[in-house]
């Protein structure tokens, strides 16, 4: 069977297909030429990522397609229904990547907290001539420890952002559509684990109240989570970070609340207009930005395609059997 991995595969996943008996093609194909491609060399298992998207067009044009993967855990670029209603199994990878992106989320709070996005641009053009104005400037950051850490969503990617923040010693808020309870484990590093037990809520007022640093880590929304409503309810110098999807909160109104101090600083890693973000978003001083890059690690991009690789053969079995 013929695999296309359009996206990328790591080496891990790469060779574990090849040894099951799987030829994975070395190409890379913009996303009009997909089709043709596809058709042209009898292509049975489509892998992607966040790049290339897989519409009905692609499912009803290539009926050699059998397997459809995506590496990552949201599949808002794959017409999944569809896909399943034609007989293509469709799999992912949920939590593969959840530390990476957990850990970015707190690599743009630590950034946001200690202005490290600002220095970082400034120490190179001012750091000769106005050491002194910028250490003063500075000043005013804050520790993470013992803060109040909200985090919308408690999939796999918010149980992990979770879990750091108890790490860092922070009280922790959760907010999903109905409340429920989850089991967290965290293990260190001489064998002891400890076990917290989280009850989130379903209430965004009580959410957002006296709540320091919001994570959004929810699926593609259909409508805005965080707009002109949520954040007139928020604490006066809440600090937000969005790696979740473009869409899930009001850019255009998150500049506002910035300028207006409500918000003391924002991160983003996904965007409306992505992959062309405003030119207001990339100008602000309070942003910290990276450009989608949550589950971009070597670590995470190997467990992506081990997993990815590890479903494959599963089901290349149970088809043979």
């Amino acid at each position: 069977m013929k695999v296309l991995a359009n996206d990328g595969i790591s080496k891990t996943g790469e060779l574990a297909l090849t040894e099951a008996g799987f030829e994975v093609l070395p190409n890379r194909v913009a996303q009009n030429h997909v089709i043709n491609f596809i058709n042209e060399n009898n292509v049975d298992i489509l892998l992607v990522r966040s790049t290339t998207k897989v519409r009905q067009d692609i499912i009803d044009a290539c009926p050699s397609l059998k397997i459809i993967g995506r590496g990552g855990i949201g599949m808002d670029n794959i017409d999944v229904d569809y896909a399943k209603s034609k007989g293509i199994k469709v799999i992912n990878t949920p939590t593969a990547s959840s530390k990476s992106v957990a850990e970015l989320v707190f690599g743009h709070f630590f950034a946001l907290a200690r202005f490290l996005h600002e220095s970082n641009r400034l120490m190179p053009l001012e750091g000769e001539t106005h050491f002194e104005a910028m250490k003063k400037s500075f000043s005013k950051a804050y520790e993470l420890s013992g803060k109040t850490l909200g985090v919308i969503g408690f999939g796999s990617i918010g149980q992990e952002v979770v879990k750091m923040g108890i790490a860092l010693g922070m009280k922790i808020k959760v907010l999903t559509k109905n409340p429920k309870t989850r089991v967290l484990t965290l293990d260190f590093f001489d064998g002891q684990s400890l076990n917290f037990e989280i009850t989130s809520t379903n209430d965004m007022d009580a959410f957002l109240k006296d709540t320091d640093f919001i994570s959004i880590n929810t699926p593609k929304t259909n409508e805005y989570i965080i707009d002109t409503p949520q954040f007139e309810k928020m604490k006066d110098g809440v600090y937000i970070v969005n790696t979740a999807r473009g869409g899930v909160i009001n850019e255009v109104t998150l500049i506002d609340f910035i300028e207006s101090e409500k918000v003391a600083g924002a991160a983003l890693d996904v965007f409306e207009s992505e992959p062309s973000p405003e030119l207001p978003l990339l100008m602000n001083p309070a942003l910290s930005l990276s450009p989608h890059v949550g589950g971009n690690t070597v670590d995470a991009q190997e467990k992506i395609g081990a997993e990815l690789a590890e479903q494959i053969i599963k089901l290349q079995k149970e088809t043979i059997r």
